[in-house]
Protein backbone atom coordinates (compact mmCIF):
# COMPACT_ATOMS: atom_id res chain seq x y z
CA UNK A 1 0.00 0.00 0.00
CA UNK A 2 1.45 3.36 -0.29
CA UNK A 3 2.65 5.92 1.79
CA UNK A 4 -0.30 8.34 1.77
CA UNK A 5 -2.69 5.34 1.05
CA UNK A 6 -0.97 4.24 4.81
CA UNK A 7 -0.80 7.23 6.40
CA UNK A 8 -4.52 8.08 5.92
CA UNK A 9 -5.11 4.90 7.55
CA UNK A 10 -3.34 5.39 10.38
CA UNK A 11 -5.55 8.62 10.92
CA UNK A 12 -8.54 6.98 10.88
CA UNK A 13 -7.62 4.03 13.32
CA UNK A 14 -5.74 6.48 15.69
CA UNK A 15 -9.30 8.32 15.67
CA UNK A 16 -10.31 4.59 16.75
CA UNK A 17 -8.08 4.98 19.92
CA UNK A 18 -5.37 2.34 18.77
CA UNK A 19 -2.09 3.61 18.05
CA UNK A 20 0.02 3.34 15.29
CA UNK A 21 3.30 3.54 13.45
CA UNK A 22 4.60 2.93 10.04
CA UNK A 23 7.65 3.22 7.75
CA UNK A 24 8.10 5.45 4.79
CA UNK A 25 9.86 5.40 1.94
CA UNK A 26 8.88 8.63 0.45
CA UNK A 27 9.57 11.07 2.78
CA UNK A 28 8.07 14.15 1.04
CA UNK A 29 4.24 12.36 1.24
CA UNK A 30 4.94 11.46 4.66
CA UNK A 31 5.59 14.99 5.96
CA UNK A 32 2.28 15.84 3.69
CA UNK A 33 0.29 13.49 5.33
CA UNK A 34 1.78 13.76 8.79
CA UNK A 35 0.48 10.14 10.35
CA UNK A 36 0.64 9.84 14.01
CA UNK A 37 3.89 8.37 13.86
CA UNK A 38 6.44 7.53 11.05
CA UNK A 39 10.03 5.91 10.85
CA UNK A 40 11.54 7.42 7.57
CA UNK A 41 14.05 4.49 6.23
CA UNK A 42 16.11 6.05 3.03
CA UNK A 43 16.15 2.86 1.26
CA UNK A 44 15.09 1.55 -2.28
CA UNK A 45 11.13 1.36 -3.03
CA UNK A 46 9.75 -2.11 -2.60
CA UNK A 47 12.52 -2.81 0.71
CA UNK A 48 11.61 -1.11 3.17
CA UNK A 49 13.74 -3.03 5.60
CA UNK A 50 16.77 -2.13 3.84
CA UNK A 51 18.36 -5.78 1.88
CA UNK A 52 17.15 -9.37 2.09
CA UNK A 53 18.42 -12.09 4.30
CA UNK A 54 19.86 -9.55 7.07
CA UNK A 55 17.74 -10.04 9.95
CA UNK A 56 20.11 -8.02 12.41
CA UNK A 57 19.81 -4.89 9.85
CA UNK A 58 15.92 -5.70 9.58
CA UNK A 59 15.33 -6.01 13.18
CA UNK A 60 16.59 -2.78 14.00
CA UNK A 61 14.50 -0.92 11.44
CA UNK A 62 11.21 -2.63 13.16
CA UNK A 63 12.28 -1.45 16.46
CA UNK A 64 12.74 1.74 15.16
CA UNK A 65 9.99 1.88 14.01
CA UNK A 66 7.78 0.46 17.10
CA UNK A 67 10.21 2.71 19.65
CA UNK A 68 7.57 5.18 18.01
CA UNK A 69 5.30 4.10 20.41
CA UNK A 70 7.27 6.06 22.84
CA UNK A 71 5.73 9.30 21.51
CA UNK A 72 2.32 10.50 23.15
CA UNK A 73 1.48 12.50 20.42
CA UNK A 74 1.88 13.78 17.09
CA UNK A 75 2.25 14.15 14.02
CA UNK A 76 6.26 12.48 14.49
CA UNK A 77 8.60 11.84 11.86
CA UNK A 78 11.81 10.11 12.19
CA UNK A 79 14.85 9.71 10.26
CA UNK A 80 16.36 5.83 9.98
CA UNK A 81 20.15 7.02 10.86
CA UNK A 82 21.62 4.25 9.06
CA UNK A 83 21.97 3.18 5.18
CA UNK A 84 21.02 -0.21 4.01
CA UNK A 85 24.05 -2.75 4.35
CA UNK A 86 25.87 -3.19 1.50
CA UNK A 87 25.72 -6.63 -0.02
CA UNK A 88 29.03 -7.33 -1.29
CA UNK A 89 27.73 -7.34 -5.50
CA UNK A 90 29.13 -4.11 -6.46
CA UNK A 91 30.74 -5.85 -9.47
CA UNK A 92 28.71 -9.01 -9.91
CA UNK A 93 26.51 -8.66 -12.95
CA UNK A 94 22.40 -9.93 -12.54
CA UNK A 95 20.63 -11.82 -15.10
CA UNK A 96 17.18 -13.11 -15.15
CA UNK A 97 17.55 -16.83 -14.77
CA UNK A 98 15.34 -18.03 -17.73
CA UNK A 99 15.78 -16.28 -21.04
CA UNK A 100 12.59 -15.04 -22.47
CA UNK A 101 11.84 -15.86 -25.89
CA UNK A 102 10.49 -12.70 -26.95
CA UNK A 103 8.55 -12.22 -29.74
CA UNK A 104 7.44 -9.84 -31.92
CA UNK A 105 4.03 -8.93 -31.36
CA UNK A 106 1.92 -6.93 -33.75
CA UNK A 107 0.36 -3.85 -32.60
CA UNK A 108 -2.92 -4.78 -31.45
CA UNK A 109 -2.64 -8.46 -31.45
CA UNK A 110 -4.14 -9.26 -28.01
CA UNK A 111 -4.08 -13.27 -28.54
CA UNK A 112 -0.88 -13.16 -29.28
CA UNK A 113 0.37 -10.99 -26.32
CA UNK A 114 -2.13 -13.52 -24.23
CA UNK A 115 0.28 -16.26 -25.97
CA UNK A 116 3.09 -14.93 -24.91
CA UNK A 117 2.31 -13.92 -21.14
CA UNK A 118 1.01 -17.46 -20.75
CA UNK A 119 4.26 -19.01 -22.02
CA UNK A 120 6.32 -16.32 -20.33
CA UNK A 121 4.70 -17.19 -16.48
CA UNK A 122 5.30 -21.21 -17.36
CA UNK A 123 8.28 -20.46 -18.10
CA UNK A 124 8.98 -18.81 -14.64
CA UNK A 125 6.74 -21.08 -12.70
CA UNK A 126 10.02 -23.61 -11.79
CA UNK A 127 12.20 -20.63 -10.57
CA UNK A 128 9.23 -19.11 -8.28
CA UNK A 129 8.65 -22.24 -7.06
CA UNK A 130 12.49 -22.48 -6.20
CA UNK A 131 12.29 -18.81 -4.58
CA UNK A 132 9.59 -20.21 -2.46
CA UNK A 133 11.37 -23.53 -1.26
CA UNK A 134 14.25 -21.77 -0.76
CA UNK A 135 12.73 -18.77 1.45
CA UNK A 136 9.86 -20.51 2.80
CA UNK A 137 7.69 -17.50 2.21
CA UNK A 138 6.23 -15.03 -1.02
CA UNK A 139 4.39 -11.96 -0.92
CA UNK A 140 2.41 -13.05 -3.58
CA UNK A 141 -1.02 -13.82 -2.37
CA UNK A 142 -3.02 -10.79 -1.84
CA UNK A 143 -5.61 -11.03 -4.70
CA UNK A 144 -6.33 -15.00 -3.33
CA UNK A 145 -6.14 -15.71 -6.62
CA UNK A 146 -3.25 -18.86 -8.27
CA UNK A 147 -1.09 -17.70 -11.10
CA UNK A 148 -2.79 -18.83 -13.96
CA UNK A 149 -5.91 -17.28 -12.75
CA UNK A 150 -3.96 -14.40 -12.40
CA UNK A 151 -2.59 -14.67 -16.12
CA UNK A 152 -6.23 -15.80 -17.54
CA UNK A 153 -7.85 -12.82 -15.84
CA UNK A 154 -4.88 -9.94 -16.24
CA UNK A 155 -4.69 -10.87 -20.08
CA UNK A 156 -8.88 -10.44 -20.48
CA UNK A 157 -8.06 -6.99 -19.73
CA UNK A 158 -6.45 -6.40 -22.86
CA UNK A 159 -9.60 -5.81 -25.17
CA UNK A 160 -12.42 -6.71 -22.81
CA UNK A 161 -13.92 -6.65 -19.30
CA UNK A 162 -13.76 -10.16 -17.64
CA UNK A 163 -16.20 -10.94 -14.65
CA UNK A 164 -14.88 -10.34 -11.25
CA UNK A 165 -13.57 -13.31 -9.56
CA UNK A 166 -14.20 -12.54 -6.41
CA UNK A 167 -17.90 -11.18 -5.30
CA UNK A 168 -16.40 -9.98 -1.47
CA UNK A 169 -14.73 -6.57 -3.42
CA UNK A 170 -15.08 -4.66 -6.42
CA UNK A 171 -13.40 -5.66 -9.80
CA UNK A 172 -10.75 -2.90 -9.38
CA UNK A 173 -9.61 -3.58 -6.55
CA UNK A 174 -8.94 -7.44 -7.67
CA UNK A 175 -7.15 -6.21 -10.93
CA UNK A 176 -4.88 -4.32 -8.44
CA UNK A 177 -4.17 -6.92 -6.08
CA UNK A 178 -3.65 -9.79 -9.15
CA UNK A 179 -1.40 -7.06 -10.57
CA UNK A 180 0.63 -6.65 -6.92
CA UNK A 181 0.87 -10.48 -6.87
CA UNK A 182 1.76 -10.72 -10.96
CA UNK A 183 5.12 -8.28 -10.01
CA UNK A 184 5.56 -10.04 -6.81
CA UNK A 185 5.57 -13.48 -9.02
CA UNK A 186 8.54 -12.04 -11.53
CA UNK A 187 10.13 -10.57 -8.93
CA UNK A 188 10.50 -13.59 -6.80
CA UNK A 189 11.39 -15.89 -9.85
CA UNK A 190 13.43 -13.48 -11.29
CA UNK A 191 15.85 -13.07 -7.97
CA UNK A 192 15.80 -16.94 -7.37
CA UNK A 193 19.02 -17.64 -9.93
CA UNK A 194 21.82 -19.29 -7.95
CA UNK A 195 24.87 -17.44 -7.39
CA UNK A 196 26.20 -14.23 -5.56
CA UNK A 197 24.94 -11.70 -7.61
CA UNK A 198 21.29 -10.97 -6.47
CA UNK A 199 19.36 -8.19 -8.45
CA UNK A 200 18.67 -5.00 -6.84
CA UNK A 201 15.78 -3.23 -6.75
CA UNK A 202 16.19 -1.25 -10.24
CA UNK A 203 17.72 -4.23 -11.85
CA UNK A 204 14.56 -6.01 -11.38
CA UNK A 205 12.64 -3.17 -12.74
CA UNK A 206 14.32 -2.79 -15.52
CA UNK A 207 14.20 -6.66 -16.49
CA UNK A 208 10.60 -6.86 -15.54
CA UNK A 209 9.59 -3.46 -17.62
CA UNK A 210 11.98 -3.99 -20.37
CA UNK A 211 12.02 -7.67 -21.38
CA UNK A 212 8.48 -9.22 -19.93
CA UNK A 213 5.62 -9.69 -22.14
CA UNK A 214 3.99 -9.41 -18.48
CA UNK A 215 5.41 -5.29 -18.54
CA UNK A 216 3.62 -5.44 -22.32
CA UNK A 217 0.16 -6.80 -20.79
CA UNK A 218 0.04 -4.48 -18.01
CA UNK A 219 0.53 -1.28 -19.88
CA UNK A 220 -2.12 -2.54 -22.68
CA UNK A 221 -4.52 -2.70 -19.33
CA UNK A 222 -3.28 0.62 -18.19
CA UNK A 223 -4.64 2.68 -21.45
CA UNK A 224 -8.17 0.28 -20.99
CA UNK A 225 -8.17 1.95 -17.52
CA UNK A 226 -7.83 5.26 -18.53
CA UNK A 227 -10.46 5.17 -20.66
CA UNK A 228 -12.84 3.98 -18.08
CA UNK A 229 -15.70 6.11 -16.38
CA UNK A 230 -14.86 4.19 -13.08
CA UNK A 231 -12.65 6.29 -10.89
CA UNK A 232 -11.17 3.58 -9.34
CA UNK A 233 -10.15 2.38 -12.83
CA UNK A 234 -8.64 5.32 -13.94
CA UNK A 235 -6.44 5.37 -10.50
CA UNK A 236 -5.31 2.15 -11.41
CA UNK A 237 -4.40 3.33 -15.19
CA UNK A 238 -2.58 6.32 -14.04
CA UNK A 239 -0.32 5.49 -11.16
CA UNK A 240 -0.91 1.61 -9.68
CA UNK A 241 -0.70 -0.50 -12.21
CA UNK A 242 2.25 1.07 -13.49
CA UNK A 243 5.23 2.92 -11.79
CA UNK A 244 5.41 7.09 -13.13
CA UNK A 245 8.88 5.51 -14.18
CA UNK A 246 7.82 2.89 -16.56
CA UNK A 247 5.35 4.47 -18.03
CA UNK A 248 6.39 5.54 -21.02
CA UNK A 249 7.35 2.27 -22.30
CA UNK A 250 5.46 2.14 -25.57
CA UNK A 251 8.03 0.45 -27.32
CA UNK A 252 7.56 -2.95 -26.37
Amino acid sequence: MCTRAVGGLAHYVEGQGVATTQLSLIRPHTAVIKPPRALWVPFDLGRPLGVPNDAGFQKRVLLSALNLFEETSGPVLVDFPEDAPVTGREDAVWACPVNLARKKIAPGDADALRAAFKAETMELRAWYDLALKKNKRTTVGVSGLEINQIVEFIGAFIDSVPANPREDMTLAYVLNFAADDLKAFYYEAAAAQPGSASPDAAELDDWFWGQTAAAKVLLAVKDRCLKKDDKMMQQLGKILLVPMSHSGSEDR
